[in-house]
């Protein structure tokens, strides 16, 4: 799978649980959503708490997968910041 399109399906996962998906399913899932939620509180206040509460649901079952922001980077689970917020500014302000 390619990075654009692994994007994609992240930010459709995103958008899944600002609707009431289900919460993160793993450490990658929550760590992003964790870090997705920081990135957009100014302009999606409703979905960066929707995606914060998916995160620590999956933190408070595995408190020691949590990572700082610079390692999800680190690890390729998102490549550039200012992308992703602009990508989830794009998705979420469409979504609403």
């Amino acid at each position: 799978m390619s990075a654009r399109m692994l994007e994609a399906a992240l930010l459709e996962r995103i958008g899944a649980v600002t609707k009431g998906a289900e919460g993160a399913l793993d450490q990658r899932e929550a760590n992003v959503f964790r870090l997705a939620a920081l990135l957009v509180r100014a302009g999606h206040p409703r979905s960066s708490a929707d995606l914060m509460l998916a995160s620590e649901h999956y933190f408070q079952h595995h408190p020691f997968q949590r990572l700082p922001p610079e390692d999800v980077v680190r690890k390729g689970w998102v490549t550039s910041l200012p992308r992703l917020r602009d990508l989830l500014n794009v998705a979420l302000r469409d979504s609403a």
